[in-house]
């Protein structure tokens, strides 16, 4: 989605661990930007305007305005990013210059509402498998994120990819059968082992080997008549 917002960049003349260390002491963070084709830009940006920007309702799939200080003023899409894994400073970010003409792949969280029936009648168990679906669409119209009503839903059924409307530019790239979510049900116990069957299991009865023994005392004995 597209937002009137605008970070302000400044490019960077040198590059390596020292000079990106120098720069987040100094509070700034060593960024780059690409795409579109025209060559990579190493910059420096303000670490909580890009922070704010993750933040917001429409997070990484914000398209943004980079002014990049006597260089260029171009749409920009977030990519990646890194937080520092203790201290939570932004470490490294990566942006895309963005064609508004052209039709962009991003990755749209899907939101669910109301509780299904297979749950609140049935007593299934409702499982969220994915939270996002892949779409093309133009820049100009990616949406926040999708919702779908799941009060519906039985146990055996689901939402898939491909149950999602879409509109306008939008196309759907994740495989239509991929499930979103879905009602199970309660798996049942397994059922307990009869005693009986634990006490023979691995051996043979008494009577059994009783019969055995006595089978081969009267064959001895028969053999024994016959010298």
């Amino acid at each position: 989605m597209r937002k009137d917002i605008t970070v302000v960049a400044e490019e960077r003349k040198s590059r390596g661990k020292e000079e990106a260390g120098r720069l987040r002491r100094s509070g700034m963070s060593p960024a780059t930007v690409y795409g579109h084709a025209t060559d990579a830009v190493a910059i420096t940006v303000n670490p909580k305007e890009i922070n704010k920007i993750l933040h917001s309702s429409t997070g990484h799939n914000t398209i943004f305005n980079l002014n990049i200080t006597g260089k260029e003023n171009t749409p920009v899409m977030i990519v990646d990013w890194q937080h520092h894994p203790v201290k939570g400073n932004l470490i490294h970010v990566d942006m895309k210059r963005i064609d508004l003409e052209k039709r962009i792949r991003v990755k749209v969280p899907v939101h669910t509402t109301g509780e299904p029936k297979g749950v609140k009648i049935q007593g299934g168990i409702y499982e969220l498998v994915t939270r996002e679906i892949e779409i093309e669409v133009l820049p100009d119209e990616i949406p926040e994120h999708f919702t779908m009503d799941v009060a519906e839903l039985s146990i055996g059924q689901g939402i898939r990819a491909g149950d999602v409307p879409l509109s306008g530019s939008m196309k759907l790239m994740s495989p239509a059968e991929a499930v979103i979510s879905h009602v199970v049900a309660l798996r049942a116990e397994a059922e307990p082992v009869a005693p009986e069957a634990v006490a023979v299991t691995g051996t043979e009865p008494e009577v059994i080997k009783k019969g055995k023994k006595e089978e081969e005392a009267a064959a001895e004995g028969g053999d024994k008549k016959k010298k």
